[in-house]
């Protein structure tokens, strides 16, 4: 018994990451709750543990997206247990921020109402993105749109990319 308690310390010691609880009956380790974080300059910072976890996050397979594309976008959606993919077609108005934290605007007509939603681009809502048509535009954010009706709203079409 105090054999393996020692060997219980050794192994706490070594990696202070990990807990493990012995039964009292078997007198073997029941749960281990975390795996051993290896490094080699020992423990990890906070900004590099968080920097870590967001790279993770990042989605690998998202097209090229500006400002003034039409993009459809597939968001999901849980109603009950069941869970669908909706599309959501429209405009690209503006981008923000960066990395992990990455959202368009995207700008549609329904219903003669305009109707605009943000998209953070890495959210697991976010099921798909696909680029319909590039547009050709001079501005990096588009809200002057909202101000036109109808045909005015179209934006020229790009061929070059």
């Amino acid at each position: 018994m105090a054999a393996e308690s020692n060997e219980i310390n050794d192994m706490t010691s070594e990696t202070e990451t990990t807990t493990v609880e012995t039964s009292l009956e078997t007198n073997t380790p029941a749960v281990a709750t975390l795996e051993p974080v290896k490094a080699t300059t020992g423990k990890l910072s906070g900004q590099d543990l968080i920097r870590a976890f967001e790279a993770d996050q990042l989605k690998s397979d998202l097209p090229e997206i500006y400002v003034g594309d039409t993009v459809r976008v597939g968001v999901r959606i849980s109603e009950g247990n069941k869970e669908r993919i909706q599309p959501y077609e429209g405009v690209v108005i503006a981008k923000r921020h960066g990395g992990l934290h990455e959202t368009i605007t995207v700008r549609r007509i329904f219903q003669g109402v305009g109707v605009e939603r943000v998209f953070m681009l890495h959210s697991p809502q976010v099921a798909s993105i696909k680029v319909e048509r590039r547009g050709k535009v001079r501005r990096a954010k588009l809200f002057y749109l909202r101000d036109r009706v109808g045909k005015a709203t179209r934006v020229k079409q790009r061929f070059d990319r």
